[in-house]
């Protein structure tokens, strides 16, 4: 599945990699609570974040992420394979991801920092939780930092 939500005025696009309906619903809500305007595509797998990233297929015409946010546990192709892909990649090496996952064991966590992931978030369970986190990659990822864009490659 694929989906693109909200609209930025700025055009900055989020790759949401999740395979849960609630969690995209939960990510969908904590950016509109936050009022971060951004094009937030979703991949429900391992396999279609890397077919989108490769704008292949359906997926030719899709943007490059400015930002990926990657959970770990996926159908077909699992988080760490799809980090190891992306990272591995000359085009999308540059393309800052960060894992947003429920687990909290130090072995994904050292996995996911071997992989280059460019931070691990664990996922709070609750709204509240979510926002908070939410509002922490916007204050950081979207406002503070200086991301590559596609034409610097």
């Amino acid at each position: 599945m694929m989906e693109t939500i909200g609209k930025a005025a700025a055009g900055f696009e989020v790759l949401l990699v999740e395979d849960s309906p609630g969690d995209v619903r939960l990510t969908r809500e904590a950016f509109k609570a936050a009022k971060i305007h951004i094009n937030l595509n979703v991949a429900s797998d391992g396999v279609i974040a890397m077919a989108f990233l490769g704008r292949e297929g359906q997926y030719a015409a899709s943007p490059r992420p400015d930002l990926i946010l990657l959970d770990l546990n996926l159908p077909k192709k699992d988080g760490k394979q799809v980090l190891k892909e992306i990272k591995e990649s000359p085009t999308l090496k540059s393309i800052p991801v960060v894992i947003l996952t429920t687990s909290a064991a130090e072995a994904d966590i050292l996995r996911s920092y071997l992989l280059h992931a460019n931070c691990y978030i664990t996922k709070p369970v609750d709204l509240a939780g979510f926002l908070n986190v939410v509002k922490s990659i916007d204050s950081f990822w979207l406002s503070v930092v200086k991301l590559p864009h596609e034409s610097g490659q």
